[in-house]
């Protein structure tokens, strides 16, 4: 009866374990969405400026902390970006997230719901921009148009 309640035991702490309830499966989820947010980040640092010759990283329009991820269920994740323009008055800012929001649909190797902001306070008409960089139809909408696709193709060209 011993041995039958050991195994019960184990069997229950493992299955608390696997599932996030117990405590060490609980510090494995931050440590799960630090990695993805860091996996995230290696794709996005190398997207070019539309301007400059730099990439967004150089320019600090992102940065580590700029990647948050929660996870909705097992299989799908929340992937909000928080990008800061180099000025309030970035005439490029819609183009900026447009390219992060390719290059992630693109590059994520998971099932994911994706949300892209300007950061609070850094832009002068972020609100509008961040319903644009949002909004399925509009992006459907500026990637038809072949000016705007070539440009959000060689930004989010991988260096060689």
């Amino acid at each position: 009866m011993e041995r039958v309640s050991g195994l019960l035991s184990w069997t229950l702490s493992r299955v608390l374990w696997l599932s996030g309830f117990s405590e060490r499966g609980a510090a494995r989820q931050p440590r799960i969405m630090e990695e993805k947010a860091l996996e995230i980040y290696d794709l996005i640092r190398t997207i070019r400026d539309p301007e400059k010759p730099n990439t967004l990283e150089e320019l600090e329009v992102v940065t580590e902390s700029c990647v948050e991820v929660q996870e909705i269920n097992e299989e799908d994740y929340l992937v909000i970006i928080k990008f800061t323009p180099t000025v309030p008055h970035c005439s490029l800012a819609t183009l900026i997230g447009l390219c992060l929001r390719v290059k992630l649909q693109r590059c994520l190797p998971f099932k994911h719901k994706l949300e892209i902001y300007i950061s609070e306070g850094t832009h002068s008409t972020e609100e509008d921009i961040n319903k644009q960089i949002n909004d399925k139809e509009r992006v459907a909408a500026a990637m038809e148009n072949p000016n705007l696709r070539e440009i959000v193709e060689q930004c989010v060209l991988e260096p060689d």
